[in-house]
C-alpha cells in the first residue's frame, strides 16, 4: 500500500515538474526551469518534513504521498547533473559554475527557510 501512495504522488510530481519546466522560459542555455523547480522542492521539503515532525497526527501514507512521491519526483538531481555537463561541454564554464553554486547554496538556504517557517507555524498552533 505504501508503494501506491508514492506512485500516485510521484505521478503528480512528475507532471507538475514537466508543466513548470515547459512554462519557464530558458535563456542562453541556462536551465532556469530546473533551477526554479529544485528551489521550490527544497523549500517545500524543508517545510514539510519539519511540519510532519511537529505533528503526531500526520499519517505515513500522507508523508509518503507528499514527501517521497510528489516532492521526490518534482525535483530532479539527475537533470541538474545532465544540464551542468551540457553547459560545460558547450564551453559555458562560468554559467555552469553559477548553476552549480546557485543550486547548492540557494537550495540549502531555501530548505532552511522552509524549516524555519514550519517551526514558526508550530509555535503559533
Amino acid at each position: 500500500m505504501n508503494t501506491l501512495f508514492v506512485m500516485i504522488g510521484g505521478f503528480f510530481g512528475a507532471i507538475s515538474r514537466y508543466a513548470l519546466g515547459e512554462w519557464v522560459y530558458t535563456n542562453n542555455g541556462f536551465p532556469l526551469g530546473t533551477l526554479l523547480i529544485n528551489f521550490i522542492g527544497c523549500f517545500l521539503l524543508g517545510w514539510f518534513l519539519t511540519f510532519v515532525g511537529q505533528k503526531n497526527n500526520i499519517s505515513t501514507n500522507t508523508t509518503l504521498f507528499i514527501g517521497t512521491g510528489f516532492i521526490g519526483s518534482f525535483t530532479t538531481f539527475s537533470t541538474f547533473s545532465a544540464e551542468t555537463i551540457a553547459l560545460l561541454q558547450q564551453g559555458l564554464f562560468m554559467l555552469g559554475l553559477l548553476y552549480v553554486l546557485a543550486s547548492i547554496i540557494l537550495g540549502l538556504l531555501l530548505s532552511y527557510l522552509g524549516y524555519k517557517l514550519a517551526l514558526k507555524e508550530g509555535d503559533v498552533t
